[in-house]
């Protein structure tokens, strides 16, 4: 999915902050297991084909992998999709607890690797070229783990209202509020969903997710604007739930 900030052309998601409620249908189910395909639109132009996969690896431990594959000048815009995002993840009673997160198959330069150590409260690594040793709170995240810890709030019946987001040596506070509801026309047919925007302070870009209740709060399509202009866009065209 893509990074939640927009990235310099040379990719999100997931991907996803005041939320002012979750629709009738939070609480309805637990989280399961699911492959995603979505089509990447950059400035109007299909540029991906992002596959996005939850597999439960056992115990409270799940892990959340995303790919994208460029089609036409889809390398124009290979800092928007990342090639490869894999973030491994602990559910507990309170939410997601981010245990490592990769990002890389591109330039080197553009690699990431995090690890998070909830015993000494740090989370270390490297990002884009940049050494990373931070303070390691309940609310960071980073760029996987943040649409996947919507999805499971949302899921329990709790609506977050913000999380830090990691960037290169410092964290990004993510304000997330409730947007209204849309039904979206996809390959899969009409689907009911609930919008939720993400946007960080003082920036001009917002993030919007379209989370489908009856699916598990999946994103069926996430949206990237900075003012009336359409950046970047996820569509969904198939979801499998074993």
């Amino acid at each position: 999915m893509p990074r939640l900030r927009a990235a310099p052309v040379a990719w999100v998601v997931p991907l996803c902050v005041c939320l002012c409620g979750a629709s009738g249908g939070a609480g309805a189910g637990e989280l399961r297991p699911y492959e995603a395909s979505y089509r990447g639109i950059w400035h109007g132009m299909t540029v991906a084909v992002s596959d996005l996969t939850l597999e439960h690896t056992g115990g409270d431990t799940w892990t959340y992998r995303s790919s994208s594959s460029p089609r036409g000048l889809g390398r124009l815009a290979a800092g928007v999709f990342p090639p490869r995002q894999v973030s491994v993840v602990r559910i507990t009673p309170t939410g997601v607890q981010p245990l490592s997160y990769e990002s890389g198959g591109g330039q080197s330069s553009k690699s990431i690797a995090l690890e998070y150590d909830w015993q000494s409260h740090r989370v270390t690594g490297t990002y884009e070229g940049t050494a990373v040793d931070l303070p390691l709170t309940a609310d960071v995240r980073d760029d996987a783990s943040v649409q996947l810890a919507l999805t499971v709030e949302l899921l329990a019946g709790r609506t977050p209202r913000s999380f830090r987001v990691i960037d290169k040596d410092s964290t990004r506070q993510y304000e997330f509020a409730r947007d209204g509801t849309a039904t979206l026309e996809t390959p899969m047919g009409a689907i009911a969903t609930v919008v939720y925007r993400s946007q960080k302070a003082g920036s001009p870009r917002i993030t919007r997710f379209w989370c489908a209740p009856d699916r598990g709060y999946i994103p069926i399509k996430v949206e990237q604007t900075r003012g009336d202009e359409v950046q970047w866009t996820l569509e969904i065209e198939s979801l499998r739930r074993p």
